[in-house]
């Protein structure tokens, strides 16, 4: 497979009035043409300021990039000035919002916010436009798609203005989706609905989706590979089934033990990780996680460790791994 998108040692901060926030530290992953990457995590633990940061969309005033490398197609993009940005945004990379009521433009008919980003990315003329608006809704199962495009998005329930923001997300065909959170607000029958409507559209246009999300029962279905994040850093990646199957972080441990399964349904209490995630204005010295580990060893608290390989493609972040501390688990 092709590598689409090659992230390397990727860092950014936040000036705060309380200091510097090291929100995303010496992150490293790649998207394949056509796979799906979930990225998954704690709320806080850097996974939609990653995303953003791939596409330029953090504050400027108080956000910087101080180190790292983004390629997209073999080409660097991370100094790129806002008006090439623009040029990628929305048609090579697009993105999925976590919150569709607040994305949306609550001014503008759905039908107007995918026609403007087809005539400004493809050139369409407005009736061509709005006969590829037409299509793109038809594509994301939205009903009566000609009566919808004049409709504004408060008319629609927040399934249907999911699927209004998958459609302009994907009116360009860009090559790369990232999703945030695009199940987050939305009952079980329609997360089943969106995740089984980006899998059967990222078929027909050979996307690649980075998909970001807290919940691994989500990522089950439909991710080729995960990597878990925690405190800014990636602690765990690999294929979906070897996460699942063989998981080796601590963290990865913990978050697959909080899922519901049938086995806990009778006992009153899911199980909860202890404590909580350091505070990244000072960063520990040692692992992000050993505080709340049930592991932990001197080593852990004096130095941050290092990737170790556990199979062909799965890494895990963790001083359990190393071969003179390895244990059989």
């Amino acid at each position: 497979m092709n590598k689409i998108l090659d992230v390397k040692n990727l860092e950014i901060n936040f000036n705060t009035y309380a200091g510097k926030v090291y929100a995303v530290r010496n992150v490293s992953f790649h998207l394949n043409k056509g796979e799906t990457l979930a990225i998954v995590g704690e709320s806080g633990c850097g996974k939609t300021v990653t995303s953003k940061g791939i596409l330029k969309l953090l504050p400027k005033n108080i956000s910087e990039i101080p180190n790292g490398s983004i390629l997209f197609q073999g080409k660097e993009i991370i100094n790129l000035r806002e008006k090439d940005m623009n040029k990628i945004r929305g048609k090579d990379i697009s993105m999925i919002f976590q919150d569709p009521m607040t994305s949306l433009n609550p001014t503008m008919t759905i039908g107007e916010q995918i026609i403007e980003s087809l005539i400004i990315h493809k050139k369409l003329k407005k009736k061509e436009a709005e006969t590829e608006a037409i299509k793109m809704l038809k594509t994301v199962n939205i009903p009566e798609p000609e009566k919808r495009m004049k409709a504004y998005p408060h008319e629609f329930s927040g399934g249907m203005r999911q699927r209004a923001m998958i459609a302009i997300s994907l009116a360009c065909s860009p090559k790369i989706l990232i999703a945030d959170e695009p199940t987050t607000a939305l009952d079980v029958t329609i997360q089943a609905q969106i995740i089984t409507l980006m899998k059967s559209l990222q078929k027909e246009f050979d996307t690649g989706i980075i998909l970001v999300t807290h919940d691994l029962g989500v990522v089950a279905g439909i991710a080729d590979r995960i990597q878990v994040m925690y405190a800014g850093e990636i602690v765990e990646t690999g294929e979906t089934k070897e996460i699942f199957k063989n998981p080796r972080h601590p963290y990865t441990l913990a978050l697959l033990k909080s899922i519901p399964t049938i086995e806990n349904e009778n006992k009153s209490t899911l199980y909860a990780i202890k404590g909580t995630p350091p505070d990244l204005i000072s960063p520990p010295k040692g692992c992000a996680f050993a505080q709340r580990c049930d592991h932990t060893m001197k080593i852990c608290l004096e130095s941050r460790p290092e990737n170790f390989n556990i199979t062909d493609g799965h890494i895990s972040k963790c001083w359990l791994e190393h071969p003179s501390l390895k244990k059989e688990r």
